[in-house]
Order: structure tokens, then C-alpha cells, then sequence
């Protein structure tokens, strides 16, 4: 296919918008280890997590077997709205950098939440709804997932409490604004109004917050509440599921115009983005067919795959929620207020762990803030979309990728996730422009503080 055959944006019409999620879990030769209740330290159940989570959401976290679960209509009806987004070709980024590759990017920053995390907010929010609940509580980084959850909520008449952290509740005021436009009461994580959230104050552990804290402060507030549950926006395995919904239409996309990638990537900081992204080129690695390399990208201040262990751990900071087996800092671990905020988080999805500790995730890379913030602006002006700086960091490998090729003279086929766009973020361009961004990356001291609170867990792997 020549270049002039390849259209710059890509879409599938409305008939090809996938009618099913896909499960990468019923696809795994080895299944990433069980969850396990944090009292009794047995696999969960469904009773168990019910108290927590809608019982549909729980029912798909712990689906090792159905490879494709159907979209409601009543989300696929939302998906209309925003969905199948467009596969873009970087024809002016390539140029600029004078590479052979080719080079395409799935833009998910389309819709007023400006990322990917609606894809998993609406399905959560009509499993809520259906249940009969009234309220959901969750947390959020950036606000992305908070903006996403607000949406959703108000679209389905429930109330919605997001707290999110401290220093992006400051850096990113515009997206608090957001929330509260459709309906949400947004509260600056750590707290007052819990349990947690006072100690973390009264003990001043950490008062620009964490996701970690968020989580904690989100799950004590559901349970505690009648008619109400918690929802999370990214690491479980359910959010992978719903997040399916990229790549299914990525590798539709692709195919119809006769391409197939070399390369993968995606931002990686619970795995929302990369897991989505990659689900259906995953599935042809783990049936043995032709697919491509895998790069995971976090951030450098954050660096849970890259420098992190490979250990059951707590989900959050007040050690309240159920221990899963990923790559993690420790449930302690104090993040850098960088501004990926979306990728503070102390561990990985259990699947991508899993996967990357397999070796189907062929690569992790830590990048630091200044020079994704350089790559994004390349981005800006070459493409004309001003990115997230979470997606920015797939954008950084993607440049770094294709000049590789420019050197080698390959001419291969790379495909990132941009699922955010920027257009909340100008604190962070402001900082980068005026030489006054700095770059933060975590001492082995730093590090052995977060593996500490890693609980020893004797005779269990």
C-alpha cells in the first residue's frame, strides 16, 4: 500500500463498533496469582468483594474463562457518542522526524472527560445502576477518571464522591471544575471526613496525597455507606476489560488498511491504557501467532515495573483492601508530585504483571518528565493535538522507536495509545516552558522506604 493510499484518520463506521469485551485473562497459559482477602489471606470470592464492588464488576474480576463478555446496549448506546475513535496516521511527525516507520496512534481524547477512562466509567456505572445502588465513591490521579466517573454517574442518575489527590487537586483546578459541573462532590485526598484520611494528616505521612490514600479513603466511605460502592479506574482486571475496546477497534482498523504493528506502546501506571490497548495483539502472542513487541512506559519518579518487586502487596495505603501480586513499590511509597498525575500509582494491574513477568511484555522503560514533556511538544507541533502528559510518555518511546529505525533504515509499523488529551495540564507546559520543570527520580533509600511496607507474607509465593 502506497503512502498516498493510507488516509490520515482511520474510523469504523457504527456497525463495527465491538459488541463484546475482550477477557485477555482466559488467554493466559499462566494466570496471574489469586487475590487474597487481606484478614484470612485466602483467594477472594465473590462474597467477599461484593461489599465493595458491584456484583457484575466482581464477577468479572475473577473470570478466568470467558474470553469475550458482551457490552450491555445500554453502554453501547452511550459508546455512540464518542466511539469507534479514530486510528490517526502521524504523517507530520514523521516527516519532522525523517523516519521509514510508520507510525499510528489510537487518539481516545475525544470526548469532554478528554481521555479513555469513559470506556470503563459508563460500563461501571450501568452495572451500578442495574444493581439498584445510589452512590459510588472513587478516587482519582489526574482527574481524569474522576471527569470520566462524574459523566458516567449523571448519565445514570447516580450520586458520585471522588477523592482525589492533593497536588493534582491544586495543579489541575479545571478538572475539579469539571467534575463538579456534572454533579460530583470532589474532596482533596488526604482528608478529614475519614478514618484514614485524618491519621495520614495528624501524622503528616504524606500530604500531597496518593493514589494509594485515595483508594483508601474512596473504599472506607462505600462500605460504610448504604446503597453505595466503590469503582476504580484502572489496575483490576475488570477495567482491562472494559478498556478492550481500543485495541479491538485499533486491530479492526489496522486491518482494513492492510497494516499489522511492530510495535506496541503504551503510558503504563496501574494499566488501563497499555492493557486495552494491546488486548487483541496479545491474544495473537499468547495463541502463537504473529504479533508485536510490547513497551510499557512509566515515569522515572514512578518506576514500578522498572524497579519495583514482583510481590503480593496492598492496593492502597491503609492496607484495607484485598493484596494482589504485581510489580510494586510498597503500598507506602511516597510518589514526587510530577504531573502524570494519572501515573502515581504505586503497582501495576496484576495482568500486566503477570504478563511482563512472563516476558509477553517485552520491555519496560522509565522516562523522565522533562524529556516527555519534550517529546510531547514535538508531538504538539507536528501533529497539531495537545497530548496528556501520561500519553506523552508513550509518545516519548514512539519518537525514540522511530528514530531507531531512521538510523537502521527499518521500516517498521508502531501504534501508542494516546488516550488523554492536554488541554488541562497547561500548568505542567507552563512549568516545562519556563525551564522551571524539574525532574525527580526516586533514591535506592527511597525505594527500600516503600519496600517496607510490603507485608512478609511467610509460605505464600
Amino acid at each position: 500500500m502506497s503512502t498516498m493510499e493510507i488516509p490520515y484518520k482511520t474510523y469504523l463506521g457504527e456497525d463495527e463498533l465491538p459488541t463484546h469485551f475482550y477477557n485477555v485473562r482466559a488467554d493466559m497459559q499462566t494466570d496471574h496469582a489469586p487475590i487474597l482477602h487481606p484478614g484470612t489471606l485466602q483467594p477472594v470470592t465473590v462474597a467477599d468483594l461484593e461489599p465493595v464492588f458491584c456484583t457484575e464488576l466482581v464477577k468479572q474480576e475473577l473470570n478466568t474463562t470467558d474470553r469475550l463478555i458482551p457490552i450491555p446496549e445500554p453502554v453501547r448506546d452511550f459508546y455512540r457518542m464518542y466511539r469507534p475513535s479514530p486510528l490517526i496516521r502521524a504523517y507530520y511527525l514523521e516527516r519532522a522526524l525523517d523516519t521509514p516507520a510508520r507510525i499510528y496512534y489510537k487518539y481516545e481524547g475525544g470526548n469532554t472527560s478528554g481521555s479513555h477512562k469513559l470506556n470503563s466509567a459508563i460500563a461501571q456505572a450501568h452495572y451500578a445502576k442495574e444493581q439498584g445502588l445510589t452512590c459510588l465513591t472513587t478516587e482519582t490521579g489526574a482527574g481524569q477518571w474522576g471527569t470520566a466517573m462524574s459523566m458516567a454517574c449523571v448519565y445514570f442518575d447516580l450520586d458520585l464522591k471522588v477523592y482525589m489527590v492533593k497536588v493534582s487537586y491544586e495543579q489541575k483546578p479545571y478538572r475539579k471544575t469539571v467534575m463538579q459541573t456534572y454533579g460530583a462532590q470532589v474532596i482533596a485526598s488526604p482528608s478529614e471526613t475519614t478514618q484514614i484520611g485524618r491519621k495520614m494528616l495528624a501524622e503528616h505521612i504524606n500530604p500531597n496525597g496518593s493514589l494509594g490514600t485515595a483508594i483508601s479513603e474512596a473504599v472506607e466511605v462505600a462500605v460504610g455507606t448504604e446503597g453505595c460502592r466503590y469503582v476504580l479506574g484502572s489496575v483490576l482486571n475488570q477495567v482491562l476489560i472494559h478498556q478492550s475496546v481500543i485495541g479491538l477497534e485499533a486491530a479492526a482498523a489496522m486491518e482494513k488498511l492492510g497494516e499489522y504493528p511492530d510495535v506496541v506502546i503504551g503510558c503504563a501506571g496501574g494499566g488501563s491504557n497499555l492493557g486495552g490497548l494491546m488486548a487483541p495483539f496479545m491474544a495473537d502472542r499468547l495463541a502463537g501467532r504473529r504479533a508485536p513487541r510490547f513497551i510499557a512506559v512509566e515515569p522515572a519518579s514512578c518506576p514500578s515495573m522498572t524497579r519495583g518487586r514482583f510481590a503480593y502487596d496492598f492496593c492502597d495505603t491503609g492496607q484495607v483492601t484485598p493484596l494482589a501480586k504485581m510489580y510494586t513499590l510498597g503500598n507506602g511509597f511516597i510518589p514526587s508530585a510530577n504531573h502524570a498525575g494519572g501515573l502515581r500509582y504505586h503497582g501495576m494491574s496484576p495482568i500486566l504483571s503477570q504478563l511482563y513477568h512472563d516476558g509477553h511484555i517485552d520491555e519496560a522503560r522509565a522516562v523522565e518528565q522533562s524529556s516527555v514533556f519534550a517529546a510531547a511538544e514535538q508531538f504538539c507541533r507536528a501533529e497539531g493535538t495537545l497530548p496528556a502528559p501520561e500519553s506523552s510518555h508513550a509518545i516519548r518511546a514512539a519518537i525514540d522507536e522511530a528514530l531507531a529505525a531512521k538510523e537502521s533504515g527499518e521500516e517498521k509499523v508502531i501504534l501508542f495509545g494516546l488516550t488523554g488529551n492536554g488541554y488541562y495540564d497547561l500548568l505542567a507546559y507552563q512549568q516545562y516552558n519556563e525551564g522551571t520543570m524539574t525532574d525527580y527520580i526516586p533514591t535506592d533509600e527511597d525505594l527500600e522506604r516503600g519496600f517496607a511496607t510490603i507485608p512478609s507474607l511467610p509460605g505464600i509465593q
